[in-house]
């Protein structure tokens, strides 16, 4: 992946563009959590099945970021995003479109030891505001 967490993050809103799969972006652990416009999902497993459904039925993705905020600690980074996000379903040819609020929890994973390091969602969170 990347040893910058924006750069995770800006690399994930292109696999969501390109189709490619989204789920090793995310830990692989129970505590993973996902909460979408219409989900909330816990734990790796549920997480990476529904990225896989998600990736399966859904087509022509435009993600724009339009305030993209990241920091990086030691071992955790968090994000804030205001994406402008559209996508087709491909079973139904049903067209959505969404002004979305994103905020996620990375964590740094380095496996080998080195001081190469990889990022990955433990949290995140996908809402779409309206006026109360």
């Amino acid at each position: 992946m990347s040893d910058h967490a924006e750069t995770v993050v800006r690399n994930y809103y292109d696999a969501l563009r390109n189709g490619d799969p989204l789920a090793p972006y995310f830990l692989a652990d129970e505590s993973t959590v996902k909460f979408g416009i219409s989900e909330s999902l816990f734990g790796g497993q549920e997480v990476s099945a529904a990225l896989e459904e998600q990736t399966e039925t859904t087509d022509d993705w435009t993600i724009e970021s339009r305030n993209l905020v990241v920091e990086e600690r030691d071992a955790f980074a968090t994000v804030a995003d205001e994406v402008d996000m559209a996508w087709t379903d491909t079973e139904t040819g049903e067209q959505y479109r969404f002004d979305s609020r994103w905020s996620a929890t990375l964590v740094r994973q380095s496996d080998d030891g080195s001081s190469a390091s990889d990022w990955r969602f433990a949290t995140m969170h996908v809402s779409a505001p309206r006026e109360l």
